[in-house]
């Protein structure tokens, strides 16, 4: 992995993601998005790191995680993405890379940002015209964070301490209508 720019810290949230080289495909079922899922939920344990949240698109991810220990986010990323590409080529009888580069990753600076960030990441697939509502979306933990489905890759404690309610999520997701300043505030940030 390329050499970050950015420290990793315990108790610090990270924006990570990244894009198919040349904008192709990163998963072609069902089963590639489960795959790698299955990965971050085998992976993160051993490194110590919450998944906060989480949206796997096409040709792109993004995922707001959390370095709860010691251990490098950095190294829980490259255990996950050393191995999601090469099962991937192996299932496709490809080669080569996978990923346009290095994953990226911002550190969350504000706890405005952050919770813009989820609502970021969970809008995903509204804002590129795959589904009308987030909940629509399976590749994401929004479905989570609204309380319609029981999966573990998603800290309930942050959710519940950031944004009460289940209903407040939605609110707080559907109700967001885009300001010409807090664009300009987060560009930097989105992908």
């Amino acid at each position: 992995m390329a050499k970050r720019n950015i420290p990793f810290l315990p108790n610090h949230y990270y924006h990570i993601y990244n894009r198919g080289a040349h904008k192709a495909d990163i998963f072609r079922s069902d089963e590639d998005y489960v795959m790698l899922l299955n990965l971050v939920q085998e992976k993160r344990t051993e490194f110590d790191i919450s998944v906060i949240a989480y949206c796997l698109m096409d040709n792109h991810y993004h995922f707001l995680l959390r370095q709860n220990g010691d251990v490098k986010l950095n190294d829980f990323m490259q255990a996950v993405f050393n191995i999601y590409p090469k099962r991937f080529n192996h299932k496709y009888g490809l080669s080569g890379t996978l990923f346009e580069g290095p994953f990226q990753s911002i550190m969350v600076e504000s706890n405005e940002y952050l919770l813009h960030l989820c609502r970021y990441i969970h809008r995903n697939p509204v804002e590129a015209d795959m589904v009308v509502t987030p909940e629509q979306w399976h590749y994401s933990n929004y479905l989570e964070f609204v309380g319609k489905r029981k999966g573990t890759l998603v800290d309930r404690e942050f959710v519940q301490e950031n944004f009460g309610s289940p209903e407040e999520y939605r609110a707080f997701v559907m109700d967001y209508v885009p300001s010409e300043k807090t664009e300009k505030e987060f560009r930097r940030y989105l992908f």
